[in-house]
């Protein structure tokens, strides 16, 4: 890694320790900070203050850098593989097949992601539900990627797809139960709070490993920049790495949406926001750096959604749109109408 990408890193991680103090700190209770910081060192404080820094807030903290950091990663990937600047898990629709995996659990099973590890009906069941909802449709985009060469048809198809999976998740709430239908549309809304310090093992685990996985496709990335004759040409196996790519990023996708709902913009708008900063498409500097721009813009918008203090909570995806809105705009203005990014 260069100099330029090692000094973005190393920012960006500060910043990542601020947000993620802010995110102790702030929340719809005031605690004060000579409190938390009691709480955290585990000197004796009031139960309800405890359990508040250390049953919500630090899990959502450690939750929406995990979060953060799998959309975006997965966001690059996907642009990269089909060369297209408006590639992401939301565009695509991969969203609304893992959305419409966990209806099926949550509507037609009664399950919940709150539920026991090992019941049928938990966020195990939740899980791979949403993996395989997550899986079919980027295999489906995948194969149409073969078909269709047109970057601009590719994203309507995912659009497309997206739609189906909505229909079907619409036709789900309208016979499932009263309660089944609250439920699923406030996961729909976006949080960081499914995950408990009780589940943490296990999202953390599942997350770091599609991370870790993403890492070790840097060499077939870059070697995909510059086309697969190219890449095929340095004895890399195409096949195999779209395969790959697509269990990491359904995986990662999944376990994402299944905890903290379909989250918009941020696979979207993250890898630009660190292409624009570093000026590089080598995935040596840009997969980091953009793993760590994701946590930081989720936990950021994490801490705007409780600006509101005892007024309530913002939802989620009330805030990314705003955030990452105006990057969309920016890169589809700044290459003119471009259907596909220059990689060179």
């Amino acid at each position: 890694m260069k100099n330029g990408g090692i000094r973005y890193c190393l920012l960006m991680s500060v910043f990542i320790i601020l947000l993620f103090f802010f995110n102790i700190v702030f929340g719809s209770i005031h605690i004060p900070l000579s409190s938390i910081v009691k709480i955290l060192t585990g000197q004796e404080e009031r139960d309800t203050w405890r359990f508040i820094v250390i049953e919500t807030r630090l899990p959502q903290a450690i939750t929406a850098v995990l979060c953060g950091g799998a959309l975006a990663v997965s966001g690059l990937m996907l642009q990269t593989a089909f060369k297209n600047p408006l590639a992401g898990p939301s565009i695509f629709g991969i969203n609304s097949g893992a959305g419409l995996g966990v209806a099926i659990v949550m509507l037609m099973m009664g399950g919940s992601v709150s539920a026991g590890v090992m019941h049928l009906s938990g966020f195990i069941a939740v899980l791979i539900s949403a993996f395989l909802g997550a899986m079919l449709v980027t295999a489906v985009i995948f194969f149409f990627s073969s078909k269709v060469h047109n970057n601009v048809m590719l994203l309507i198809i995912g659009i497309m797809i997206g739609y189906i999976s909505n229909s079907a998740i619409t036709l789900l709430n309208y016979f499932a139960t009263e309660e089944g239908v609250k439920s699923y549309m406030v996961w729909g809304m976006g949080n960081f709070g499914g995950v408990s310090m009780a589940h943490m093992p296990v999202f953390a685990s599942v997350t770091i490993v599609g991370l870790i996985a993403s890492m070790l496709l840097i060499k077939p990335l870059n070697a995909l920049l510059l086309g697969e004759q190219y890449a095929e040409n340095l004895g890399i196996n195409t096949i195999r790495v779209r395969n790959w790519l697509l269990i990491i990023t359904g995986l990662l996708t999944a376990i994402t949406t299944a905890f903290c709902g379909p989250i918009a913009f941020i696979g979207l708008a993250v890898p630009h926001i660190s292409r624009l900063l570093l000026s590089t498409e080598n995935h040596r500097q840009l997969l980091p750096a953009t793993m760590l721009t994701g946590a930081a813009v989720t936990l950021l918008c994490n801490i705007i959604c409780y600006l509101p203090r005892e007024g309530g909570i913002i939802p989620l995806n009330a805030v990314t749109p705003i955030m990452g809105a105006p990057v969309i705009i920016y890169v589809i203005a700044r290459h003119n109408g471009k259907d596909r990014m220059n990689y060179s």
